[in-house]
């Protein structure tokens, strides 16, 4: 019963393996699911009940991906690529708006921030008249 720490994170203890393999930035159900099948680990399996064998295989299989911190600077590296040329999508990060053609007049909230709240039509209500 050993902590699995992959790619410089700790792995929670009592989930199943396919589901503690998703804390990992880059790795999603299908990237997990391919990496226990290769390895040949039950998903069902938690991860406190790994031994130290096959944590270790499992981290061999994730040097063949690119993920945290490689993946986390290739996301950005693009981005600033994308702002240095100029291009339309570059400037919509600049300005830190929906990127892939959202609307903006309503939803945008992710983006945006939680800032810009609706006030209503600005009359008072009928008790503060008097």
């Amino acid at each position: 019963m050993a902590i699995a720490r992959i790619a410089g994170i700790t792995l929670p203890p009592n989930k199943r393996i396919e589901i503690a393999l998703m804390y990992i930035y880059g790795v999603g159900r299908s990237l997990a699911q391919k990496i226990l099948e290769s390895t040949k680990i039950n998903p069902d399996t938690r991860t406190h009940a790994l031994a130290e064998e096959e944590i270790n295989r499992i981290r061999e299989e994730m040097k063949k991906y690119k993920v945290e911190g490689d993946l986390r600077r290739e996301v950005l590296m693009n981005i600033k690529r994308l702002k240095e040329i100029g291009s339309h999508r570059g400037s919509r990060h600049h300005k830190r708006l929906p990127v892939r053609g959202q609307r903006t007049k309503t939803n945008s909230r992710t983006v945006r921030g939680n800032v810009r709240r609706t006030m209503g039509s600005g009359r008072k209500a009928s008790a503060q008249k008097t």
